[in-house]
């Protein structure tokens, strides 16, 4: 009789599966079972210091395949998977420490760095956080918090952080000043940014990373002569280097010189050992050819991007997770129900919401530059307060139920002012942030879908103006294409799944705005572009501002936009990307049966 085959874990550890990522932990014997295995971990230990891997990674199989919950043996076989670039077992292998160690700062702070760099920020902040628990007065701790919170925009958090670190730490490290230097220039504090990259690459001027953070602080800066000096400075020591490269092509396109910036991305290419760019390089290698009329070529390089980057980040569309939530959100916001809930009291003496929604590449960076050019009007930019909220809220409202069904305790007694402690909650981390100037009667909030809780935010803000910017959904497609961005559960991994949450989103709106009132006011791209004043006229009328001709201007607005439309607001307004989706037409048919309506419904046409 045939032996069943062994059958190892996909993780690729090592290890079985029944002793890796399918183990029942019920079924593990107690701890002082295994209590005469240390010495052999002891020796993996040793081994793997000595440079002795294969002895170390024996060592550590033989211990895991017979107590599979030993954290030294992980630990090492952990180091082990991820010196060999095994990413997948490494991550398997170090959240099963955390899990069984949870008060181990190293493996937590590792995690945390794992995590991070596979974009996993949520995750990240998590780990991140449990580490400032276990050791709140650890330099490294705030160092990683601070990484995160800068990578997850939020910067002004993220800055507490790295100036804890220069507090405790007590020195001036090149490396940590210019990471906060990279944090204070996505706040928009350019000349203080500059001023720590120049102290930064003068203690240690040759760290590359430093040099190229402060090469892209020139560039979102405008500071073009700069940008280029900084990375001819770099081509003299790192010559073949790809973000150097990546960085040139960037600063070339900016610069309108699109075969120079093209010729820059070929070099690239072909330093990649396959021949190849990556996703981000063929991104901006699509903006070149869309920006030179190149359109096939164009949009061949931007699906190629979109599928190297699901290739290798594996983010897809969480198509049932995304599904589930907006049902529940339409089901529960409903005419009868939202008729019996409270609205939480305007709060007075503070500076109030102004919520810019929209569709990512909607054109709400274009409204919200707009506003933020008016004296009484700052920018809030991408605010992630909304969405905390919902994963507060249970706990907020003392409720079993997650969101939307926790808004139901607001019918009971002692939850009556639930609301208006939420509210409190978004406007005192908003004061947290510094956004607020001396003066300011109004900040904006440009969270990507916030539409998609517009429901709770006419609850929290009655009386806020909800500025929902609609744009052609042929137009949204195009540029969901040629930009990578995480927002609404990664739709836009693939043109098709782009469409798909579209169509989500704009049917709960429609079911919002059927169901209860709102102070809402939907806003043409198009009119933007082609009836500039009268729309901001309209804009600023109905958020109750005087009109001010700077608004006119926004392109001279000096704040730092931090998303993908960066540079385009730096621009007076052009209407180049007006109806863009004519020269991608054929490559748009697959989705267009499943917008024709919502195309239709919003007074548009497909030429």
């Amino acid at each position: 009789m045939s032996q069943p085959a062994i059958q190892m874990c996909p993780c690729a550890s090592g290890l079985r599966a029944v002793r890796c990522c399918g183990m029942n932990p019920a079924a593990m014997p107690p701890p002082d079972s295994s209590r005469h295995l240390m010495p052999l971990v002891e020796r993996a230990v040793a081994a793997h210091r000595q440079g002795a891997i294969e002895l170390a990674e024996k060592l550590c199989l033989d211990v895991l395949e017979l107590a599979p919950d030993r954290p030294g043996a992980l630990t090492v076989l952990y180091q082990i998977r991820k010196d060999q670039g095994n990413h997948t077992a490494a991550e398997a292998l170090i959240r099963r420490v955390v899990a069984l160690d949870p008060n181990n700062f190293a493996a937590t702070n590792e995690c945390a760095l794992l995590l991070l760099s596979k974009g996993a920020i949520q995750e990240a902040e998590l780990q991140a956080r449990n580490a400032i628990r276990i050791a709140p007065q650890n330099p490294q701790s705030h160092n990683l918090m601070g990484m995160i919170l800068t990578e997850a925009q939020r910067p002004q958090t993220g800055e507490y952080h790295y100036r804890k670190v220069l507090e405790l730490s007590g020195a001036r490290d090149p490396i940590l000043l210019a990471n906060l230097a990279w944090n204070l220039k996505n706040q928009g504090r350019m000349d203080e940014g500059r001023t720590l990259y120049q102290e930064s690459a003068a203690a240690a001027p040759g760290i590359r990373q430093t040099l190229l953070g402060w090469a892209r602080l020139e560039e979102a800066d405008r500071k073009f002569a700069a940008a280029a000096g900084i990375l001819d400075r770099m081509e003299q020591q790192w010559p073949d280097d790809p973000a150097l490269l990546l960085s040139r092509a960037v600063l070339l396109g900016r610069m309108k010189r699109y075969d120079e910036a093209l010729a820059v991305l070929d070099e690239l290419a072909k330093l990649a050992s396959d021949g190849r760019l990556g996703p981000h390089e063929l991104a901006e290698k699509g903006r070149l050819l869309d920006q030179m009329g190149r359109y096939d070529d164009a949009f061949a390089a931007f699906g190629e991007g979109k599928r190297l980057s699901r290739d290798i980040g594996g983010q897809h569309y969480q198509d049932e997770i995304a599904g589930h939530l907006l049902g529940r959100l339409k089901g529960f916001f409903t005419a009868g129900r939202l008729n019996t809930l409270p609205r939480a009291n305007v709060r007075t003496g503070v500076p109030q919401p102004v919520f810019v929604l929209g569709f990512p590449r909607s054109g709400t960076t274009l409204m919200e530059q707009t506003l933020s050019a008016h004296p009484r009007i700052v920018a809030g930019d991408e605010l992630p307060l909304i969405d905390d909220l919902t994963g507060l809220m249970p706990r907020m409202l003392n409720s079993p139920l997650g969101y939307p069904e926790a808004l139901a305790e607001l019918w009971m007694g002692d939850q009556r002012d639930g609301l208006d402690n939420l509210r409190d909650y978004y406007l005192q981390k908003v004061a947290q942030m510094s956004i607020l100037t001396q003066g300011a009667a109004w900040f904006t909030d440009k969270m990507p879908l916030n539409e998609t809780h517009m429901g709770l935010i006419a609850l929290l803000f009655p009386d806020a103006p909800l500025i929902h910017v609609i744009r052609h959904p042929l137009d949204i497609m195009v540029s969901a294409m040629s930009n990578h961005f995480t927002h609404g559960f990664f739709c836009a991994s693939t043109l098709e799944t782009a469409a798909k949450h579209y169509v989500r989103v704009m049917d709960l709106v429609q079911a919002y705005r059927s169901e209860m009132a709102l102070r809402y006011l939907p806003v043409r791209y198009e009119d933007m572009v082609t009836n500039q004043e009268a729309t901001v006229r309209t804009v600023l009328g109905f958020i109750g501002a005087p009109f001010d001709p700077g608004c006119l201007n926004f392109h001279e607005n000096q704040r730092y936009a931090r998303t993908a439309s960066y540079a385009q607001v730096t621009e007076p307004l052009y209407d180049r990307s007006r109806f863009r989706y004519r020269h991608y037409r054929k490559h748009l048919e697959p989705v267009i049966p499943v917008l024709r309506s919502h195309i239709e419904r919003l007074g548009y046409t497909v030429e």
